[in-house]
C-alpha cells in the first residue's frame, strides 16, 4: 500500500506582544542610542548655552540696560533648547526609514506605532534632561524665577508638552524626507520660528508688519505662558492659546506621522 505523506505542519504564528511591551523595547532603544550618539545630545545642550551667554552678556546691555535680561531671555532659551533636542529625532527616524530596520521590525507582532513611540518619547526624556541643565546655567549667570512649587510644576508641564509637540512634528519630518541629511535640513529650518516671536525682544519693538506674524504664531503664548509662570507676569489668555496650539500640533503631526508611516509600509 501506498503511504499518504503528512500534511507539512504550519509553524504556529507568533504572538502578539500585548500592553506596552513594545513601546518599552523601543524607548530603550531611543534612549540608547541617544546615549551613543553623545555629539548630539552635547550640541542640543551647548548651543543654547552658547545662544544664553551671547544674547545676556553680548546683546543683553543694549537690549535692556538694567541687567536683568537673563530673566527675559531664559524662557525663548529654554523653547530653544527643546527645539534643538527635538531636531536630531527627525534624523533618527529617517535613519530608521532609510536604512531597512523598519522592514525587520514589519516582520515581528508590534504594533507599527511603537517605533515611533519609541522615538517620541526618548525624546521627551533627553530634552527635559537638557532643560534641566540650561535651567541651572541660568540661575548661576543670575536668573532669579518667583515662581513657588506650584508654578514651577505648572511651567514643567508646559514644557514637556512643547517638546511632546514638537517631537512629533519632527518625526513626521523625518518620515516624509528622503534622507537623514534633508530631515536635518527641514528640522534647521523650525529652529527660526522662536527668533520671531517674544523669546528675545518685546513685540512692540519690532515692525508693524512683524508685530502681527509674532503675535499670532504658536511660539509666542507658550513663551509667554512659561514666562508669566516663572516670573509672576500677567498671563491673560496665553495658557489658553499655548495649550491649545500644543495639542493642534500633536493631532496634527501624530495623523500626519501615521499617513506617513502607512503609506512607505504600501511603498
Amino acid at each position: 500500500m501506498t503511504a499518504i505523506a503528512a500534511p507539512l505542519a504550519l509553524p504556529a504564528p507568533r504572538p502578539r506582544i500585548r500592553g506596552f511591551g513594545a513601546e518599552r523595547v523601543f524607548v530603550r532603544r531611543s534612549l540608547t542610542q541617544s546615549l551613543r550618539d553623545g555629539e548630539s545630545l552635547s550640541m542640543s545642550i551647548m548651543l543654547p548655552v552658547t545662544l544664553m551667554l551671547l544674547f545676556t552678556f553680548v546683546f543683553g546691555g543694549a537690549l535692556q540696560s538694567d541687567g536683568n535680561y537673563v530673566d527675559y531671555v531664559v524662557p525663548g532659551i529654554i523653547l530653544l533648547c527643546a527645539g534643538f533636542g527635538a531636531a536630531t529625532t527627525a534624523t533618527y527616524v529617517s535613519r530608521d526609514m532609510t536604512t531597512g530596520i523598519i522592514d525587520r521590525f514589519r516582520t515581528m507582532p508590534l504594533r507599527a506605532g511603537a517605533v515611533l513611540t519609541g522615538h517620541v518619547v526618548a525624546s521627551l526624556v533627553r530634552n527635559l534632561v537638557a532643560t534641566a541643565v540650561v535651567i541651572g546655567v541660568a540661575l548661576l549667570l543670575g536668573f532669579h524665577p518667583t515662581a513657588n512649587i506650584a508654578g514651577w510644576i505648572a511651567a514643567t508641564a508646559v514644557i514637556a508638552l512643547y517638546i511632546l509637540a514638537i517631537t512629533y512634528l519632527y518625526a513626521a519630518i523625518g518620515l516624509a524626507a528622503g534622507s537623514p541629511e534633508a530631515a536635518s535640513g527641514y528640522g534647521f529650518i523650525l529652529m527660526f520660528v522662536p527668533y520671531l516671536s517674544s523669546a528675545f525682544v518685546p513685540i512692540d519693538t519690532m515692525p508693524s508688519w512683524l508685530q502681527w506674524i509674532a503675535t499670532y504664531q504658536p511660539v509666542t503664548p507658550i513663551i509667554e505662558t512659561i514666562r508669566g509662570l516663572l516670573m509672576g507676569t500677567d498671563l491673560g489668555t496665553q495658557p489658553v492659546w499655548a495649550l491649545g496650539w500644543c495639542v493642534a500640533i500633536i493631532a496634527i503631526a501624530a495623523l500626519w506621522g501615521a499617513w506617513l508611516f502607512g503609506r512607505r509600509r504600501r511603498a
